[in-house]
């Protein structure tokens, strides 16, 4: 909580530094916090009457509400104004009076919430959870300080500077890199371990509901030192010197992590001049860019959405050493440094903002491969059963977790026909963006005119209506909404074979390699996914369907195998799973991807392909479309993961079919390649 303060109050310091992403588990009072933020901003000088919040000096020369004449303004308090997740796009940019911009040429325009936050705090809580169309309106306005809504020719334009600030849990989703990337800081909270302070908290919290007005009497005084801190450090900002030393050190640390772009150089110089200013000092000194390389690079670090966000204090300590001026020792001539220095921060604790640096112990490279042993023959028992491994549960012949191999880009997986649920960007659905196939009546409020249709249905009636002049005189009756086509995420929903099949021939780790490749893309196509997996006796739920696509990769990596092989179980309780979400979202289209070489065991005197297959047409029947990842591998294949691929009504793939850039495709493209060069050339010579 002590970073997420100071992050918050250098952004009211200075409000360039650009925003503060808080990320964390739930309860532990991150949108409190943020609210709170409110109260201790100073006052904001607007022009009266203004709806778009002009500064009396420097008027917007655009506003609609404008031109400004010269005048004094009037004080106001700062706003923070609160995006809801579910919040059409009307009501964040505004909306046109579409009826009246047709009829009067009139510009009528309701202003939304990015003209409320103009020179405020834009609140996003659940910030992972924002729409896509919502996310590109906010990267335009961050990136243009401005807001444009353009509405069949007819445009408006108001500035829109504002202060980002959004909350989320890690659990439910990551956010797009392009909006993470605008966050200037990134701060992890936790709720505390510590016994007295868990106490603390609630004593306060039961202090505030049995009366908040003595609770909020209590702190008066430290809130408005606070405030004065805040002017006093706003007044001082201006004159705070930025070395050469300093921008040395920034410069290379931000080259020494690899950060894309040159925007976390300018958070950093921007974070270390507001630290100086808060701790009252002209001068940014190195502990000053130290906190702010811990607030603003560890959510720019990240390769990938399975990447945790972090940074390796020692390598900064490093970094900021060797780079921290001229009149200190050469790194190359000193190797043996104090062994009394304490690398964890300039006050001898730990530095705030940071995260401990991931995966530090001695990498394991991928298992080495061997040869892999014959299939045995159908209706003979596994590998690992013949060995003996007791199958009584699921934790039967357990193998450890299997290392994955290095994910790929993998070839599109679609649901077939035309969907309506949420915008995404994987199969084809009716959606409010995209390209245009047709129009209807509105269903409740207009958000997407369709002109021509709207001019069609308005022209038969001109002349019952008394047109005399060239205008075209349209009433409510005549407005068409434009219905589009475009992408929609489904539910990814992965049933993956964890049984000693799978395990005996070495194969589990290209498997999870393919299964984290489908993640990324579940990922990137704005997907919910889940995890089901089946080895033993039976089937789990290893991971319920969410958005967090790192959460199914961090349970695919400790995913152990052995025992025999419940295909049906595992079938079934995909089935299950899939009748509760058309409950909880019928919307959302499912895609089942079983990854499994086809085999199945079970009981004694029981027929497990039979059972196997007699589940598979439960999800055929109900439409579920479905991919088999065929594993199998081998001199003898037994095509069993095709005979569930029929019996699925879907399709099967091997996991060398699965990449986008198979050998076999560029097989075909190159032998293609190579036909028509030969046809050229006989043409060529026949000519």
């Amino acid at each position: 909580m002590d970073d997420l303060r100071l992050a918050l109050l250098l952004n009211a310091v200075s409000p360039a530094v650009g925003g503060v992403l808080v990320r964390g588990e739930k309860g532990t009072a991150k949108s409190t916090a943020v609210r709170a933020l409110a109260a201790l901003m100073p006052d904001v000088d607007v022009v009266a009457g203004c709806r778009f919040s002009c500064a009396p000096g420097a008027p917007d020369p655009g506003c609609p509400d404008g031109p400004h004449e010269a005048a004094p303004g009037t004080a106001r308090p700062a706003r923070m104004v609160e995006l809801p997740v579910g919040a059409s796009e009307d009501r964040l940019v505004g909306a046109l009076d579409i009826e009246r911009a047709l009829a009067d040429g009139v510009k009528a325009f309701e202003p939304g919430l990015l003209a409320d936050a103009h020179r405020g705090v834009l609140y996003v809580d659940e910030v992972n959870l924002l729409h896509d169309h919502l996310v590109d309106l906010l990267l335009d306005a961050a990136a243009m300080g401005a807001s444009y809504v353009e509405r069949e020719g007819v445009s408006v334009r108001h500035a829109a500077r504002f202060l980002l600030v959004g909350t989320m849990n890690p659990e439910e989703g990551e956010l797009r890199p392009q909006l993470l990337d605008r966050f200037g800081l990134t701060v992890e909270v936790a709720a505390s371990r510590e016994p007295e302070q868990r106490v603390e908290v609630v004593r306060r919290r039961l202090a505030y509901d049995d009366d908040p007005a003595a609770f909020a009497a209590r702190w008066a005084d430290e809130e408005t030192a606070l405030r004065e801190r805040i002017a006093a450090a706003r007044t001082l900002l201006p004159r705070v010197g930025l070395g050469e030393a300093a921008l040395r050190q920034i410069a290379a640390t931000c080259a020494a992590f690899e950060v894309d772009g040159m925007r976390a150089d300018i958070v950093m110089a921007r974070t270390a001049t507001a630290l100086a200013a808060w701790a009252g000092r002209a001068d940014v000194r190195e502990e000053d860019v130290r906190q702010a390389a811990l607030l603003a690079l560890p959510h720019r670090r990240r390769r990938n959405p399975f990447d945790a966000p972090g940074l390796d204090e020692d390598k900064l300590d490093e970094t900021l050493e060797r780079f921290g001026g001229d009149d200190r020792p050469d790194p190359d001539t000193d190797p043996d440094p104090d062994p009394g220095t304490d690398p964890s921060g300039p006050d001898g604790g730990p530095g705030g903002g940071g995260v401990p640096p991931q995966g530090q112990g001695p990498e394991s490279g991928p298992p080495a491969e061997q040869p892999e042993p014959p299939e045995p023959p159908a209706g003979q028992p596994e590998p690992s059963e013949a060995a003996g491994a007791p199958a009584a549960g699921a934790g039967a012949g357990d193998r450890s977790a299997e290392r994955a191999a290095e994910p790929f880009r993998t070839k599109v997986l679609s649901v077939p026909g035309l969907g309506e649920g949420a915008a995404g960007r994987r199969s084809r659905a009716r959606t409010e963006h995209g390209r245009t196939t047709g129009a209807r009546r509105p269903q409740g409020a207009l958000t997407k005119l369709h002109l021509a249709a709207t001019v069609r249905a308005a022209a038969p009636h001109q002349r019952a209506r008394g047109r005399s002049g060239p205008g075209l005189v349209v009433r409510r009756d005549d407005l068409r909404q434009a219905t589009r086509e475009g992408r929609e995420g489904n539910l990814v929903l992965f049933v993956v074979d964890a049984s000693g099949s799978m395990a005996a021939r070495r194969r589990m780790g290209s498997v999870k390699g393919a299964v984290l490749s489908l993640l990324l893309d579940a990922y990137q196509r704005r997907d919910k996914v889940g995890l089901v997996t089946f080895r033993g006796t039976g089937a789990e739920v290893a991971l319920p369907p969410t958005s967090s696509v790192d959460a199914a990769a961090a349970r695919l990596e400790e995913l152990p195998t052995g025992g025999r092989t419940p295909l049906a179980a595992g079938l079934l309780k995909a089935h299950d799973v899939l009748r509760v979400e058309r409950l909880r979202d019928p919307s959302r289209r499912p895609l089942l991807v079983v990854v499994t070489d086809g085999r199945a065991t079970g009981a004694r005197g029981s027929d497990a392909l039979a059972l196997a297959g007699r589940a598979a047409r439960l999800h055929a029947a109900e439409g579920t479309a479905a991919v088999v990842v065929d594993c199998e591998a081998g001199p003898v294949r037994l095509g069993l993961a095709g005979n569930l691929a029929r019996e699925l009504g879907g399709a099967a793939v091997t996991l060398d079919e699965l990449r986008a850039d198979s050998i076999a495709g560029l097989v075909r493209d190159v032998r293609a390649a190579t036909t028509g060069t030969d046809s050229t050339v006989r043409n060529r010579r026949a000519a």
